[in-house]
């Protein structure tokens, strides 16, 4: 029996140890994956939104899409109803801010920096949301993020003049 009390004593200390690695790493932590998917419903690609100190770490892999550069955003609401996703409502912009990384009173937390996409028709985008966590992501109505069919401006507000919304992809935790 003293090797079970001992057993038992040694776990407890492993559990409070491993209680103090989460309280270092803080609060936060985790990752959410979208899969994304054309208006047709194929799958063409992934995001994952993955938690850092300094935010929230996008990363975004696309295939089919057609040459040139694309806006990409993260909407506020977690719905991808085809075919032109507008389910997803505007930009996840829960500090009010107006859109556009050129523009001085912007962006939203939702802008994303153009996605280029090669003449194969496959374009990778990777960017950092400062102060963006897991939870805003993924609160009560969700988000998306969704490719549209033209570059964003980075300017005008509220969307980027940048097209249709061509895929979408809801984000949910990983």
């Amino acid at each position: 029996m003293r090797i079970g009390h001992i057993g038992i004593a040694l776990m407890a200390v492993a559990a409070s140890g491993c209680a103090e690695d989460a309280a270092r790493r803080g609060p936060a932590r985790g990752a959410a994956l979208a899969t994304v998917a054309d208006a047709s419903g194929k799958v063409i690609g992934t995001a994952t939104a993955r938690a850092e100190k300094a935010g929230l770490r996008i990363t975004v892999s696309a295939a089919t899409l057609a040459p040139g550069q694309h806006g990409v955003h993260i909407h506020a609401v977690g719905r991808c109803d085809a075919p032109a996703f507008m389910t997803a409502g505007g930009h996840w912009n829960p500090s009010g801010a107006q859109h556009g990384a050129r523009n001085p009173a912007g962006p939203h937390e939702g802008d994303l920096p153009n996605m280029i996409v090669g003449k194969d028709g496959r374009g990778t985008l990777g960017a950092i949301i400062p102060g963006a966590t897991i939870e805003g992501l993924l609160d009560a109505d969700g988000s998306v993020l969704v490719i549209h069919a033209a570059a964003d401006d980075l300017v005008t507000d509220p969307s980027g003049n940048s097209g249709a919304r061509v895929a979408c992809g809801v984000f949910g935790r990983n």
